[in-house]
């Protein structure tokens, strides 16, 4: 009999991919999902691009008896459930804490009873805060979080000490983890809980930590979701992207696809057990950068990006992945790259319906007084 994976939050973007490749594979997938109505909209409906073969169960991760059933029989876990947004998380403060950080000790007390041979949980980029840079000397420095009055001033960049300007670098995992966000604190809970109970009671765990995740499957309705959809989003909807600060903010954007290709080499690699590793493409690119992607890919160049000169509390300057230890210890190494990428995403893009709620969700955050 093959092995029997249970992914929790299965339902979602990167759960489903997960369960594509995992079922490829040969492996059986169990899924528990509570169909939350902002990702999955009114009704809670299992998905149609989730495959017939995976076993559905209804269930949310906080709910013991559900988490107990969802374990029967199950070899492995992927701890995928978790509420994922930056802005959000700042004033839905005990709805993020109950879901990640409730959610993941629910998960790691069914397990200490029912042991498992794998544990994968998804961490975050997130739990860095600012990413690594270096100073003039080029030496690798942290930098301490932007302050207020620096961002108030539209000074974007962070500096050294004496004001000297910084170049950022690749981050690696020995880079402290500085969580600016309820969000981001979370995150890290769900990573050292997993990690921690883990080595106590011989359950072999590895937390992964997903950059920007694009992909088919992304829910574009869904004002929270991750920056590429929201821009796919608004030029569906005939309205320009925006973007916040001015723009030149990097991130790592990866493809869904390779995340579930690491997922599924955490689920198998020795080496990688007891590690939190960085999944990411390795390259960094600018938001304007790609708001101005998206827009060609989907052929509306003419609507350019609208720089908003405003900032999101919670939100971090510069931050991309060091994959050295990934490529060590997981034998993992990206497939596919963010221009063609976009290319293939545009064909299912332009046949979906979606409604820009963008405004609203930074409406809710100026009344929030988060939105600077």
């Amino acid at each position: 009999m093959s092995e029997r994976v249970l992914i929790t939050g299965g339902a979602g973007f990167i759960g489903s991919h997960l369960a594509d490749r995992l079922i490829a594979g040969g492996r059986r997938v169990r899924v528990l999902d509570s169909l939350v109505e902002q990702v999955h909209g009114e009704g809670g409906m299992w998905p149609d691009y989730l495959d017939p073969r995976v076993e559905r169960r209804l269930g949310d991760v906080r709910d013991r008896a559900s988490v107990e059933a969802a374990l029967e029989d199950a070899d492995a876990v992927v701890h995928l459930s978790a509420a994922v947004v930056v802005g959000q998380s700042m004033y839905e403060v005990a709805h993020y804490t109950a879901v990640n950080n409730l959610g993941t000790a629910v998960l790691l007390e069914a397990l200490i009873r029912r042991p498992v041979r794998r544990l994968v949980v998804a961490s975050s980029m997130s739990i860095y805060g600012e990413g690594l840079y270096a100073g003039p000397d080029g030496q690798p420095r942290e930098v301490p979080e932007r302050r207020l009055e620096q961002l108030q001033r539209r000074q974007w960049e962070p500096v050294g000490p004496e004001g000297e300007p910084l170049v950022p670098l690749p981050t690696p995992e020995d880079k402290l983890a500085v969580p600016s966000s309820v969000y981001a604190l979370s995150k890290e809970d769900q990573e050292r809980l997993c990690l921690m109970l883990g080595a106590a009671y011989h359950i072999p765990t590895v937390a992964l930590r997903f950059f920007n995740v694009y992909g088919p499957r992304q829910s574009l309705s869904n004002p929270y979701t991750g920056v590429l959809a929201i821009f796919a989003s608004r030029l569906l909807n005939g309205r320009a992207p925006a973007v916040y600060e001015d723009g030149l903010q990097r991130r790592d954007f990866v493809d869904v696809r390779d995340v579930a290709l690491a997922c599924e080499l955490a689920l198998d690699r020795e080496e990688a057990v007891g590690h939190a590793l960085n999944v990411g493409s390795g390259r960094s690119y600018s938001i304007l950068e790609v708001a101005r992607q998206v827009a060609e890919a989907l052929d509306r160049e003419d609507m350019a990006p609208e720089v908003l000169g405003k900032y999101r509390v919670g939100d971090i300057r510069h931050c991309f992945a060091d994959l050295t230890r990934a490529r060590s210890y997981l034998g993992y190494e990206p497939q596919f790259e963010l221009a063609a990428s976009l290319g293939e995403l545009a064909g299912w893009l332009q046949g979906q319906s979606c409604d820009d709620r963008a405004d609203a969700a930074r409406g809710e955050l100026d009344r929030q007084g988060l939105w600077l």
